[in-house]
């Protein structure tokens, strides 16, 4: 083998592994630029050993990569920690692991894919960021808000009904309520009960609380009660 080209792809995988490792490093993780480093350039010279080391002897370098897929398992395990129910270390632990192959790459004679590698896991480490964080904050949100069902009560003079049940229906024309029904009971002759079930995507009784405010001024109501319930689907 030519000792120029041996000496490239070597300088290669160090070189890749080390710009893996600067991110890694930059942002305080565990494993940085020495270990990444280390581990492409491992992975290249195990390649290159199983590529040249025993011409003639039934050399196959596919057979070397595959170990290192396998062995570097057990050197992100090292850096994947459990506390409670949190668990931290997975990416740098697929990154180590990503540099590795860049590693085998270079050790194998690929060197323009071994660089456009290093650039797509740069990468990923990098701009998937954000995106990963926004994704976990909307998660969040989707777990905080839970379904409501309201129930509205007003009681009013009997003979106000249709005035006063108009009044309701405009306060609850809102887009955060779905009005499931609106029913009327006579508690007496001289005073009507209306009650109305709507549900809510998430629970703001704020919502509720402004719907109320257009009620509660008529003058012909004489009270306004309510309550909700929330629905928590099971998982």
């Amino acid at each position: 083998m030519d000792p120029v080209d041996l000496a490239l792809r070597i300088s290669v995988g160090l070189g890749l592994g080390a710009a893996i490792g600067l991110e890694r490093q930059l942002r305080s993780r565990t494993a940085g630029v020495r270990t990444n480093a280390l581990v492409s350039l491992g992975a290249a010279l195990f390649v290159i050993m199983g590529a040249f080391s025993f011409d003639g002897a039934g050399a196959d370098p596919t057979r070397v990569a595959a170990q290192i897929v396998s062995g570097i398992g057990f050197l992100g395990a090292g850096v994947i920690m459990k506390q409670g129910a949190s668990v931290s270390g997975l990416n740098t632990a697929a990154t180590l692991w990503a540099s590795a192959a860049v590693g085998a790459l270079a050790g194998g004679g690929l060197l323009l894919v071994a660089v456009g590698g290093t650039a797509a896991i740069m990468l990923s480490n990098t701009l998937l960021r954000p995106l990963g964080r926004l994704l976990d904050r909307r998660g969040e949100r989707a777990l905080e808000s839970v379904a409501t069902e309201y129930v509205f009560v007003v009681r009013s003079v009997a003979a106000a009904e249709v005035s006063v049940r108009s009044a309701v229906v405009r306060a609850l024309q809102r887009p955060e309520f779905t009005v499931h029904s609106l029913e009327a009971s006579d508690l007496s002759d001289r005073q009507v009960e209306l009650t109305a079930r709507m549900t809510a995507l998430e629970r703001n009784d704020g919502f509720l609380e402004e719907a109320i405010a257009d009620v509660v001024p008529i003058a012909e109501v004489t009270s306004v009660r309510w309550h909700a319930t929330e629905l928590r689907g099971e998982d």
